[in-house]
């Protein structure tokens, strides 16, 4: 589990063909290393990815097929990612809860300044929409967020300063597709409320 805050923005130094996937060196900045072991969980780009390799502030990661199909911002060497090591039982929740599977992929509509802060409208896939709530819970690129607004399919959250400083969400721009997980929560009180279970 994650929590949505953004520990670092590290690199993707290395994309080697594996297997039908990918096997991916990354770089941290400030991301200590000391307590990570082989086997432990890193959200990259809000994608929950298995370490199999750990080289000073570098390590790396396998990547399915499935889940290059199902993300974005994975398969590109030189690209910036979001990067969180997962929770302690120990550690704050400053966001909110965070499982690491992506459940699918937006569009950026709009990006724009409006002074104090930045709006940023996504596109959800359809599927998507029912589950995303004012006031509610998004994950972006592994970043959590607050929505602000919804209207069909389209919602929309302020980015503060610091989060543009110190995630990658200020190389957005309209078009770019981004990696959304919803909120745990809406996952679940749908599969209670349904009558009969298949």
């Amino acid at each position: 589990m994650f929590s949505g805050i953004i520990a670092d923005v590290g690199i993707i130094t290395r994309a080697d063909n594996r297997e039908g996937g990918l096997r991916l060196a990354v770089q941290g900045e400030v991301l200590g290393m000391d307590d990570v072991q082989l086997g432990d969980s890193i959200a990259v780009n809000g994608v929950c990815l298995t370490v199999v390799k750990i080289d000073g502030r570098e390590f790396t990661v396998d990547v399915s097929r499935e889940t290059l199909n199902c993300t974005v911002g994975l398969e590109h060497q030189g690209g910036h990612v979001n990067l969180e090591k997962a929770l302690r039982l120990s550690d704050r929740l400053g966001g909110h809860l965070v499982s690491g599977h992506v459940d699918g992929v937006g569009e950026v509509v709009a990006f724009n300044d409006i002074g104090e802060s930045w709006r940023l409208v996504v596109r959800a896939p359809q599927q998507l929409a029912k589950y995303i709530a004012m006031k509610g819970s998004i994950t972006i690129n592994g970043v959590s967020l607050t929505v602000n607004h919804v209207a069909g399919s389209e919602f929309e959250v302020n980015l503060i300063p610091h989060t543009l400083d110190v995630t990658t969400l200020n190389e957005l721009n309209t078009g770019a597709r981004v990696n959304l997980e919803i909120d745990l929560i809406a996952r679940y009180v749908e599969r209670m409320m349904q009558k009969e279970v298949q």
